[in-house]
């Protein structure tokens, strides 16, 4: 019983646990509102070492450099566009964990649609070509025989 209230207990503080965030206390900003703002920012945006990562959750060194200016463009007054800007234009869209919809990316939204509008239409057009309760093709008269011989020999004598 022991045992099993230990891995109960484990399984609880996991889910507990949350996501683990790479902000360090020194990063953090006196006014609520303006660390507020700097967490959701820092959410949004790609950590260019990891790329699968956004900075907040990212314990790479240039992760930390953004998520340190991002907090000073906003302790400066920024608005959250303008730090997105300043930021896309400085490492470009790729910083985005999501995005814009623009010339260069609009390939990049349509194609999810795309791919399902061109995968409908080819299941379509393969069912109905085919006909319904169309007979399936039997076996020849030797593949039958052949089947036959192979179903019929004893297992125990092997090959």
């Amino acid at each position: 019983m022991t045992a099993r209230r230990a891995i109960v207990t484990l399984l609880l503080a996991l889910l507990v646990a949350g996501p683990a965030v790479a902000v360090t206390p020194d990063e953090v900003l006196d006014d609520p509102v303006l660390e507020a703002r700097a967490r959701a920012l820092s959410a949004e945006l790609r950590c260019m070492v990891c790329q699968n990562q956004s900075i907040d959750d990212s314990d790479a060194p240039l992760a930390r450099d953004l998520r340190v200016l991002l907090r000073e463009r906003l302790v400066t007054g920024d608005t959250d566009a303008e730090v997105i800007d300043f930021l896309v234009a400085r490492y470009g869209e790729f910083i985005l964990l999501k995005p814009r919809l623009n010339a260069t990316t609009i390939l990049l939204w349509l194609a999810p649609v795309l791919l399902l509008i061109v995968g409908g239409v080819m299941t379509y057009r393969t069912l109905k070509r085919r006909p319904p309760g169309a007979p399936v093709k039997g076996l020849s008269g030797d593949e039958e025989e052949a089947l036959r011989r192979i179903l019929s020999e004893d297992p125990s004598q092997g090959r």
